[in-house]
C-alpha cells in the first residue's frame, strides 16, 4: 500500500459495464487489494450502497494501517484489537498526539464498530481464497445449532457448520423504530401531489424497499388480483430490488388511488415506470432517489415528523408480526434472505405488547392504558 502524507480516501467510479462503484485511494493511488474486493462486490451484484458502506469501512481500516506503519497482509490479532481500540477514539486522537480520558465517550458506538469488523472480515475472507492466510482472524468455523436450545451429546457432529466473528464488541439491541398510524396518516395527507400519495401509501400498504417502489412498472400492478410484483432489474434511475422475484397482496384502496394517480396526473405519458418526474425536467423520466429525498424533506417540514421511507417498512413488518402472523409468511413478503433476519430484525415487543399477551393469558386483569407512540 503506498504511504504518503495525502491521507486515505474513498473515490467513487463507474465499472466498463457502467456500473456504479468504489474504490480507496492512499497517496492518490489505487488500494489494489481494496479495489479487487470491491470490484468483485459489483461483479456479483451487491448494491452500491453496500460497496460504498464497505469502501468508507476498509478507509478506515487502511488509515490505521497507515498510521501504525503495518502492512495489511502481515497483521496479527493483536493489531485487529488495536484497530477497535483506535476506531473509538475521537478523530482528533487517533494520531496520539492526544490523550484519551478513561471517562470520556466512545467515537462510535459499539454497533458501528461491528459493521466495521464483518466488512474487514468479509474482506480478508475474500483474500484468503487468493492465497492471503488472514481469513481465520476475524471469523471462526464453529458447530452449527439445529434450533432449539438444548441438544443431545454430540449431536453437532451431524450439523452444518457456521461462522462467526473472533472479535465483536457487545452492543445494544435496538428494536427499529416505528411510524404509529397516525403518523403515516399525517404524512400521507401532507402530500401535494397524487403521486406522492400513492408512493406512502404503497410503502405503508406493502413495506417495499424504496428502490423497489422506484422500480416498478405498470406491469407489475395487478388490480384484479390485488398484488404488487417486486422484480429485480436495471433500472435506469439506479432503483434496485435486492432480492428475487415476489409478490405482495394489499388492499383495495391502493389500487383505487392508482387508478386515480393515472387518471389524473399521469394522463398520456409514456413510460413503462410508475413513479415518473410529472412537473420538473426531465418530465417523464423515472423518478430519482435525490427526488424522493427533497419529497422526504419537505414533509419533514410540514408535518414535524422525522421519518425516512425505510421507516414504512419497519412499521408494516411489526404490525404484521403483532397481528400474529407467522414470521415466515413476513420474511416471504419482505423479501428477506431467509426467516432469522426477519425474526433477528422485527420480533421485538414493546411494555405495550407484553401487557397485551400478560391479559390474554390471565396474568393482568385488564391491560393498563397504553401510552402513545
Amino acid at each position: 500500500m503506498p504511504r504518503t502524507g495525502d491521507g486515505v480516501r474513498v473515490q467513487r467510479v463507474v465499472m466498463p459495464s457502467g456500473e456504479e462503484s468504489a474504490t480507496v485511494l492512499a497517496g492518490g493511488l489505487v488500494v489494489e487489494s481494496v479495489d479487487r474486493f470491491l470490484a468483485h462486490l459489483t461483479t456479483i451484484d451487491r448494491s452500491p450502497n453496500t460497496i460504498r458502506a464497505y469502501a468508507h469501512d476498509l478507509r478506515d481500516y487502511f488509515e490505521f494501517l497507515e498510521c501504525r506503519g503495518l502492512q495489511w497482509d502481515r497483521v496479527v490479532l493483536e493489531d485487529l484489537g488495536r484497530f477497535v481500540a483506535w476506531l473509538r477514539l475521537p478523530e482528533s486522537a487517533r494520531d496520539g498526539r492526544v490523550a484519551m480520558l478513561p471517562w470520556a465517550e466512545a467515537n462510535l458506538a459499539a454497533a458501528t464498530v461491528n459493521r466495521k469488523l464483518s466488512a474487514l472480515a468479509s474482506f480478508y475472507e475474500f483474500h484468503q481464497r487468493h492465497g492471503v492466510g488472514l481469513g481465520e482472524l476475524l471469523t471462526r468455523w464453529r458447530p452449527g445449532r439445529r434450533g432449539g436450545s438444548w441438544q443431545p451429546f454430540l449431536a453437532h457432529l451431524g450439523a452444518r457448520p457456521e461462522r462467526h466473528r473472533a472479535i465483536s464488541l457487545r452492543a445494544e439491541r435496538r428494536p427499529p423504530r416505528e411510524l404509529t398510524q397516525a403518523e403515516m396518516t399525517a404524512l400521507i395527507s401532507a402530500c401535494d401531489r397524487l403521486r406522492d400519495r400513492f408512493l406512502l401509501s404503497l410503502l405503508r400498504s406493502t413495506g417495499l424497499r424504496i428502490g423497489e417502489a422506484l422500480g416498478l412498472r405498470h406491469e407489475d400492478i395487478d388490480a384484479r388480483r390485488r398484488l404488487i410484483a417486486v422484480r429485480p432489474r436495471v433500472n435506469v434511475n439506479r432503483a434496485r430490488a435486492k432480492t428475487w422475484s415476489r409478490e405482495v397482496p394489499a388492499e383495495a384502496a391502493l389500487f383505487r388511488l392508482y387508478s386515480d394517480y393515472l387518471h389524473e396526473e399521469y394522463g398520456l405519458l409514456d413510460c413503462d415506470y410508475v413513479f415518473v418526474n410529472l412537473w420538473g425536467a426531465p418530465v417523464g423520466a423515472p423518478m430519482s432517489y435525490a427526488s424522493v429525498d427533497r419529497l422526504v424533506r419537505r414533509l419533514r417540514t410540514r408535518t414535524g415528523i422525522m421519518f425516512s421511507p425505510h421507516l414504512f417498512r419497519h412499521s408494516y413488518a411489526t404490525g404484521l408480526l403483532r397481528r400474529g402472523v407467522a414470521a415466515e409468511v413476513v420474511q416471504k413478503l419482505l423479501g428477506h434472505s431467509s426467516i432469522s433476519v426477519t425474526v433477528d430484525t422485527y420480533s421485538h415487543l414493546k411494555i405495550e405488547d407484553a401487557r397485551r399477551a400478560l391479559a390474554a393469558a390471565g396474568f393482568l386483569d385488564t391491560p393498563a392504558m397504553e401510552t402513545s407512540e
